[in-house]
């Protein structure tokens, strides 16, 4: 079929591809329940915890389930200590959860101007939550507040340790947390008594949740497997044996538990939305870490390299990943994420520049040709065959490749898919500004600036570059284009639609400078020849 094609309709499907996976898939998709994922429920999410089992391994779905009480049958939910930081404030509730997270950076605002708060209040399981496999001894732990004695606040200033105690009559309950200001914790969790039991880190940060950004769960398996369990597509109980890392997360945020050495039993089941929960098989002395926060790459580093991991990108991670460790170097470099994002683009336009050039050339090539294609589908439009074999000898002898110009734009598509993962998913550009109105590059330009620069750079490039287009409607597409590209922008993050807006002005010089190259070495032949 493709060899059948005009040069101008591969082009033009290169551009549809593009345009459709680009936006339409990453914009407008969204899952069936993320509305409901959107609406904050007034209700409790009752969330299945996995059932008793005889062995370690598997967990079965459909026998001896448990929930978590209503609220009409637990203990009052009241406060039982607050720990203030500078980066975060934690609140533990009388059932030994953590039952909010407030950051306190000032770059961590809500469109209210409010603090973020990690956790809707909703939500089951909150981090630290346990759930037993026997079903009236997971009521009671449900009914039986913790004890904790100790400053009922905390200034967090090195790493401290608190320890709350629950008796349920046949067993106690231990948790021995200890709490470090960059927002990891260890947990251990001690049972006077052998009795299966399930902990959570929580229910995933409800602060960013779009359509075309990833959010659910992430699994790290023990042969360092990334498994990832999108929100709507839990299917039923899972689980991973030796996990590393067991992380929920949004768009920015995450709350996980991890064991980078011995790995962790993990669970995954679903909420009534199929939205992944996470739960760890314990055991009467449990040891586990864990995190929440934001997915800032320096702070998961800093604590161990390999967490970094559950920073993810999709499908072209493996290209995104080393892009944010450059975009991250260039940072440090310049001070600025705007200016490193518009180094970035010149760096990246620098490298591929050899591609580039070849497909303009071709381009420049064919644009001479037009008026002679033109002529050969006037004169063989009757016999396709013949119409091919003459189009083939014109390339031939002109030197010009009818893929020329399409398959360098196509190899280029995943370092532009990268670099848009990099720019929607990186928390660092939160409350990054670049000059003047631009005061958050992780939000959409407030007076939709850049957007309409970008537009116009784009339409500019789209007259300068050379098109042996002919047909009235191919023509009126590719005029619209521009137009279509500024309106999703409009709501894009301001760093992404930088780094569209530097890519198009950096596309108009070499455009200019491949046509002044094509000029001259058709005045040279013409002179050569006279």
């Amino acid at each position: 079929m493709l060899e059948n094609m005009s040069t101008n309709q591969r082009v033009l499907l290169a551009t549809v591809i593009s345009l459709v996976v680009f936006i339409v898939y990453d914009y407008f998709f969204m899952p069936q329940n993320l509305k409901q994922n959107l609406d904050n429920n007034k209700t409790s999410t009752k969330i299945e915890a996995p059932a008793k089992s005889q062995t370690a391994a598997p967990v079965q779905a459909d026998s001896n389930k448990m929930e978590a009480p209503s609220q009409g049958h637990t203990a009052k939910n009241e406060q039982l200590l607050k720990i203030t930081s500078p980066k975060f404030d934690l609140f533990i509730d009388s059932l030994g959860r953590v039952s909010q997270v407030i950051l306190e950076e000032k770059k961590y605002k809500n469109e209210s101007g409010a603090q973020i708060r990690l956790f809707d209040e909703n939500k089951l399981p909150k981090p630290l939550e346990i759930r037993f496999s026997d079903a009236s001894l997971n009521e009671k732990s449900f009914k039986t507040p913790y004890s904790y004695e100790g400053p009922k606040e905390i200034s967090l200033k090195e790493p401290t340790t608190i320890v709350l105690k629950q008796d349920l009559g046949t067993v106690g309950v231990i948790k021995k947390i200890t709490i470090y200001p960059d927002g990891h914790y260890s947990a251990n969790i001690s049972l006077t008594k052998n009795e299966d039991y399930y902990i959570s880190p929580g229910y995933r940060p409800n602060v960013r949740v779009d359509g075309y950004t990833l959010h659910g769960a992430l699994i790290k398996e023990a042969d360092n497997t990334i498994t990832i369990i999108e929100d709507g597509d839990a299917k039923g109980t899972e689980v991973f044996k030796k996990a590393k890392i067991a992380a929920a997360f949004d768009r920015y945020y995450t709350t996980f538990f991890y064991d980078l050495k011995k790995g962790l039993n993990v669970v995954v089941t679903k909420d009534s939305e199929e939205n992944p929960i996470l739960f760890v098989q314990g055991s009467s002395n449990f040891q586990v870490n864990g995190y929440f926060g934001p997915k800032e790459y320096e702070t998961l580093k800093a604590i161990n390299p390999e967490l970094t991991d559950v920073i993810e990108y999709g499908f072209f991670t493996f290209i995104a990943k080393p892009m944010f460790k450059a975009l991250l170097a260039l940072y440090h470099f310049v001070g600025n994420w705007g200016w490193a994002i518009v180094v970035l683009t010149i760096i990246i336009r620098i490298i591929l520049f050899p591609l580039t050039l070849k497909g303009m050339l071709s381009m420049q090539k064919l644009k001479d040709l037009a008026p002679k294609i033109k002529e050969i589908q006037q004169k063989y439009k009757g016999d396709p065959q013949k119409m091919n074999a003459h189009m083939m000898q014109l390339y031939k002898k002109h030197g010009a490749n009818p893929m020329g110009g399409c398959l360098p734009m196509l190899l280029q598509i995943p370092v532009f898919f990268a670099i848009y993962r990099v720019l929607l998913n990186a928390i660092e550009l939160k409350g990054a500004p670049w000059i003047l109105w631009i005061t958050d590059l992780s939000e959409k330009d407030p007076y939709f600036v850049l957007p309409i620069l970008m537009g116009i750079t784009m339409f500019i490039h789209q007259k300068l570059t050379p098109t042996t287009i002919t047909d009235p409607m191919q023509k009126k597409l590719f005029t619209y284009l521009p137009i279509v590209f500024t309106f999703f922008f409009l709501t894009f993050p301001a760093g992404l639609t930088l780094y569209w807006f530097t890519n198009n002005i950096l596309s108009i010089i070499q455009q200019l400078i491949v046509n002044k190259i094509f000029e001259a070495k058709k005045l040279s032949k013409v002179s050569k020849e006279g």
